[in-house]
Parts: structure tokens; C-alpha cells; sequence
């Protein structure tokens, strides 16, 4: 076959360090999810939807054909945290934290993580990012050791 094709969907989780706050502005939070979509758009990984809340962002995108997942997450958190710390001296120390979650989502379920992900803000309300994690985790079959997990 002459011709590389590819349709990898990725649910990329990701918080800030020590899941401080800094994104509870709605302004400051959609602007960082427009320029992060930039960047997507730059590498090659069509963003189907950002989102998130005051101290973490979900991403909903197709895994471009020449890129690593860990290349996609570096690309996503590099730029946007050098930009955030350009909004202000209250971003100044706003970094993400280490690691991250990624899973795949198939065709069938694109519309449903969607969802998912646009609801973000009314979960939010009821559950915290570390019990989101948790959950998402289980539900795709991940272990995670909790000393080594959150920072």
C-alpha cells in the first residue's frame, strides 16, 4: 500500500501542579484551550474538543500519524504553560504536573467521551479530578500506584 492511514482518538487528562487552581477564570481557562488547540492543529492532531476546570484540562483529538502520544502531551503542555506564564504575575509559577493519562477512545464512543468532556464543569461540581482520574483509569483497565501518580 503506497498510502499511510491512520484514525487514533486520544483522551489526553492532564492537571496542574499539585492541582492549584489556576484556570478557575473562564476567560483565562477558554483562551488556554483555544491556543492549546492551536498547537494541536500545528502538530498535526486535530482537536475535536478541550475542555476542563479550574485545575485540569481533558483533550478529545485524533493522534496524528507521525507523532508518540508522549510527543503529543509534551507539545500540548510546553508551549501553553510558557504562554500562561505570560498572562500575568498571577500565572508566574503555573507549571502542569509531570504525567498524565491517555486513552484511547473508539469511533463508536467519539460522541460520548465528547460529551464527557463538555460537561466538565457541572461534574466537576460533584466530583474531584482525583476521583475523575481515578474512575477513568478503572474504566480503561490502568493501574496506577497513588504514590506516584499525583504532584
Amino acid at each position: 500500500m503506497p498510502q499511510s492511514l491512520a484514525r487514533v482518538v486520544l483522551h489526553v487528562v492532564f492537571s496542574t501542579k499539585n492541582r492549584v487552581p489556576f484556570l478557575k477564570d473562564p476567560d483565562i481557562r477558554a483562551r488556554l484551550h483555544a491556543y492549546m488547540a492551536g498547537v494541536l492543529i500545528k502538530i498535526g492532531c486535530e482537536p475535536i474538543l478541550i475542555n476542563g476546570a479550574e485545575d485540569h484540562v481533558h483533550i478529545l483529538c485524533n493522534l496524528s500519524r507521525t507523532i508518540t502520544i508522549a510527543g503529543l502531551v509534551e507539545e500540548a503542555k510546553t508551549s501553553p504553560s510558557r504562554w500562561m506564564k505570560e498572562q500575568g504575575p498571577a500565572y508566574r509559577d503555573f507549571f502542569w504536573q509531570g504525567g498524565y493519562g491517555s486513552f484511547s477512545v473508539s469511533q463508536s464512543n467519539v460522541e460520548q467521551v465528547r460529551a464527557y468532556v463538555a460537561a466538565q464543569e457541572e461534574h466537576h461540581r460533584k466530583v474531584s479530578f482525583q476521583d475523575e482520574f481515578r474512575a477513568l483509569c478503572r474504566k480503561h483497565g490502568v493501574e496506577i500506584d497513588e504514590r506516584y501518580v499525583w504532584d
